[in-house]
């Protein structure tokens, strides 16, 4: 998509998150990748979501689910609202209980979009420093989140300056081995994450999503 087309989707996604119930409370949405580089057009349009627990929970609500449509969580891992309003996008871990970050692509991205959502209890920034730090301690380096983002709705806040910005390609950005560097990786190490994070990407095809609980 072109990056204008790329501002405005996520422009409408967060007039969803804002206005709608949402199958978990999301606290904050950032960009972050090629559309925060400034790119046109961008390949791929990379979203952070930070998500709340749902305090207290329904349990009598997830034994109905459960025993309807043989889901589990629905009430404590997922809004029970949203869940009975949408049953057909509920969607489960391979244990069987309803996953957040997958009921929230369910509910936010088409199939075939090229997005790829995030999905953390933690803010952002937090959780590129604990993705880094356990990537290098692993070496698994296809775990390392972009550091490089920009946040566009916070608490009921949207900042429209960060709109403008994206849309006029004007952040300044380092590339990816010298911002992973900024947050301690040896440079060798940086720009084998970064090679590895391009190539992973270029097998990446319609919308995908990844949930972290830290």
């Amino acid at each position: 998509m072109d990056r204008d087309q790329a501002v405005a989707r996520l422009e409408a996604l967060v007039d969803r998150v804002e206005r709608e119930t949402m199958p978990v409370p999301v606290r904050e949405v950032w960009a972050f990748g090629d559309v925060a580089l400034g790119l046109d057009p961008v390949d791929r349009l990379d979203v952070y979501l930070t998500k709340d627990v749902i305090m207290g929970g329904d349990t009598e609500a997830a034994a109905d689910f459960a025993a309807e449509y043989g889901v589990k969580g629905v009430g404590t891992s997922v809004r029970a609202e949203w869940a009975a309003a949408h049953p057909d996008r509920v969607r489960t871990s391979d244990n069987g209980y309803a996953a957040p970050e997958k009921c929230l692509a369910a509910e936010l991205v088409d199939d075939d979009e090229p997005i790829h959502l995030e999905v953390c209890n933690a803010g952002f920034e937090d959780n590129v420093r604990q993705r880094l730090k356990g990537a290098l301690a692993r070496d698994a380096y296809e775990e390392v989140l972009d550091p490089r983002g920009v946040c566009l709705w916070v608490d009921g806040t949207r900042d429209e300056e960060a709109f403008d910005r994206l849309r006029d390609a004007s952040l300044a950005m380092p590339t990816l081995p010298a911002a992973l560097g900024m947050l301690g990786a040896d440079e060798d190490v940086a720009r084998e994450a970064a090679d590895v994070l391009k190539r992973q990407r270029a097998e990446q095809e319609g919308a995908s999503v990844r949930g972290d609980m830290i």
